[in-house]
């Protein structure tokens, strides 16, 4: 490693890592050396190493799978956010990506209607909805965590019907005749990771995550879903 008085080794040690991924010498999904086989390599501290491995992880480099290892990441999966108001799934944008996408069920809830959520969906104060948390994967690399929420009147099957590793917009055409095609709004805010997110999402306490909250509607405007998702911000690119 070359020595240099103007940076930190650990950003010298980013530099060297970032530089072989750019350049190819370690390619997506390939698992980069262990912690203390860089440590040795470098002639320097596991901190400083972690440190390295740390900013690379959060400005999307790298990767960490528990109980694996730290992997380069896959690209970043593109999504048109502005372009006209067609709602398009998480599969099929993963899809145009070249990636396999992936979900995990977390919860299936059944929750009492906000002002907010029963003024969309038409229903009285005192409706229940279903509440559907995942975590959804490209490359069985964690991309965003999804909660969705529909009314709970016609959408019990919900509560039963197997959403692993499939498109929840294919399962709520299925179940109510009604598939999310349009948004009539949506909001965007920048966040930072829960402790229980960063767990999830294999990120760090307090690393950036894009909030995008967003009502979806049939062809014929009739609400069907609420939806408001963690992106992982190093992962997952808006293009407007």
């Amino acid at each position: 490693m070359a020595n240099s008085k103007s940076s930190p080794l650990y950003q010298q040690i980013f530099e060297e890592i970032k530089g072989a991924i750019e350049a190819g010498d370690y390619v997506p999904k390939e698992r980069i050396p262990s912690e203390p086989e860089l440590s040795e390599r470098y002639g320097v501290s596991r901190i400083t190493v972690r440190r390295a491995v740390e900013e690379l992880c959060a400005d999307g480099y790298l990767v960490k799978q528990q109980g694996r290892g730290t992997f380069v990441s896959t690209p970043h999966i593109n999504r048109r956010l502005l372009q006209y108001t067609a709602a398009r799934s998480f599969t099929d944008v993963c899809r145009d990506s070249n990636m396999k996408p992936g979900a995990h069920v977390l919860n299936r809830l059944i929750v009492p209607v906000r002002s907010e959520e029963a003024k969309f969906f038409g229903l009285d104060e005192s409706a229940l909805l279903l509440y559907v948390q995942r975590i959804r994967t490209a490359d069985e690399q964690p991309i965003f965590e999804e909660n969705v929420f529909v009314p709970y009147e016609g959408c019990q099957e919900l509560l039963n019907v197997d959403l692993e590793d499939v498109s929840l917009f294919d399962i709520i055409a299925e179940v109510t005749g009604h598939r999310p095609t349009k948004t009539p709004r949506r909001t965007v805010e920048a966040v930072r990771a829960t402790q229980e997110q960063a767990s999830r999402l294999a990120i760090s306490v307090g690393d950036p995550l894009l909030f995008l909250n967003v009502c979806f509607a049939d062809d014929e405007d009739n609400p069907v879903c609420i939806g408001r998702q963690y992106y992982v911000g190093s992962r997952y690119r808006f293009v407007l």
